[in-house]
């Protein structure tokens, strides 16, 4: 027997409720789906873009002139404020081409961060040196090459110069194998010849060479013999330097600084360049970058560089002749950090350096209280993440560098910055 079909019979009511019901195809339904694609299309992404603004506007702030400096504003002190950093970092005095160092200020630049090339410009007037980070020496093969000049920003160097009369040494880092370069008399006046041409052909000041960290790093320095072929090519290359004019200033000679390591104590280990080197260089060489940084690490957490530990550390080097420390102290270039450090404090070793945006996004985020280290003399605070993991940020702030730079006046030094590009505007006031 077949099975009947349900018999149903549907009332003129229950037509007509059908009828009026909202369907995917009706005005209505369509009506609301529009309004809410409008809403999440248009309405969310606008709120968005206001809190995200609202949140991050300190850090993104475009530098400000005033006509009080941070001295004149009373900004110099151990005892500050997350909110008054926040609020004055970036106002800056509109006296740029005012001088308050008036030893040699010799500034990094790296191609990673631009930021450094805009504020090389701005306050130009406050470098004496200026040092992009450009070139590198390197093997090949048997050859030797110097490979870097499609950094070099030729625009640039012609804006710095209608405006300021820093002189600019691009940094060539050494990066051959000592054994090949040290060694071999070929590859020491190839490697020579290359540094020179490219100056002349650029129309720089001369270079800042980096090798001694490298050669330390390849044990070479152990080596009494490669040793002293070390130094005889620095002072080969700085001989040769020296005997060409400047394409643009010929009463100037080009000028080769060197990039020194900080001894880690008075027993010179011999891997560490000391007092005997900085005589033995000092003819050859126009001055000494001193990387006066990186005291603390990951895994001994703590300030970037103690004052004391600066101070000791020059007078290492200046050694114990009290006649000549005059002479070698203007020569030395005292290494300063713009940079800081965010180290964590518990579950595990980690952290590494933080630039000056990374800095402000932190106070903005945490709301710390910033401490005053008395044994250091550095700023710092304390705080927790997400993780509840603790964390301890130093970096600079005025106060830090300014008495760095009184002490550097002491000694009669100048100072070189790692790099400029990290630093926040209102740093530049001090210079």
């Amino acid at each position: 027997m077949a099975k009947r079909r349900g018999d149903r019979r549907v009332s003129t009511d229950q037509v007509k409720e059908n009828q009026t019901r909202k369907t995917p195809s009706s005005p209505r339904y369509l009506n609301y789906r529009f309004v809410i694609f409008m809403f999440f299309s248009i309405f969310i992404p606008i709120v968005s873009f206001y809190i995200y603004r609202m949140k991050y506007t300190t850090t993104t702030t475009t530098t400000t002139t005033t006509t009080l400096s941070v001295y004149e504003r009373g900004l110099i002190k151990p005892i500050t404020n997350y909110q008054e950093t926040l609020t004055e970092n970036f106002k800056v005095s509109e006296n740029t081409s005012r001088r308050n160092y008036t030893y040699p200020v010799l500034a990094y630049i790296t191609p990673w961060n631009s930021r450094g090339y805009e504020l090389a410009k701005r306050f130009n007037s406050k470098f004496t040196h200026l040092s992009p980070v450009w070139y590198d020496l390197k093997s090949d093969g048997a050859d030797i090459v110097l490979d870097g000049r499609h950094n070099a920003d030729m625009g640039w160097i012609s804006e710095l110069r209608k405006n300021g009369h820093a002189l600019v040494m691009p940094r060539v880092v050494i990066e051959a194998f000592p054994n090949n370069l040290l060694r071999k008399k070929q590859q020491q006046d190839k490697a020579i010849d290359l540094i020179v041409t490219e100056c002349k052909e650029m129309e720089y000041d001369g270079i800042v060479l980096e090798s001694w960290s490298r050669w330390a790093a390849y044990g070479v320095l152990h080596d009494p013999e490669m040793r002293n072929m070390a130094l005889k090519f620095i002072k080969q290359l700085g001989q040769a330097l020296h005997s060409v004019r400047s394409e643009r200033k010929p009463e100037n000679y080009l000028q080769l600084i060197y990039v020194i390591g900080p001894p880690r104590s008075a027993k010179l280990q011999e891997h560490d360049f000391g007092p005997r080197d900085l005589q033995s260089l000092s003819d050859a060489v126009d001055g000494f970058s001193l990387m006066t940084y990186d005291f603390s690490g990951p895994h001994n957490p703590g300030p970037n560089a103690p004052l004391k530990w600066i101070t000791a550390t020059v007078r290492i080097l200046l050694g114990a002749t009290s006649s000549s420390e005059l002479n070698l102290a203007r020569k030395i270039f005292i290494g300063m950090n713009f940079y800081g450090n965010d180290f964590l404090l518990s579950k595990g070793v980690g952290g590494g350096a933080i630039t000056g945006s990374d800095y402000l996004t932190l106070l903005e985020k945490h709301r710390p209280v910033l401490q005053w280290d008395e044994e250091s003399e550095e700023h710092f605070f304390v705080y927790s993440d997400n993780n509840q993991i603790k964390h301890a940020v130093f970096y600079p702030s005025l106060m830090s560098i300014s008495m760095r730079l009184e002490e550097a006046r002491a000694l009669g030094a100048g100072i070189s910055i790692w790099e400029i590009g990290q630093g926040l505007d209102y740093f530049f006031d001090l210079l």
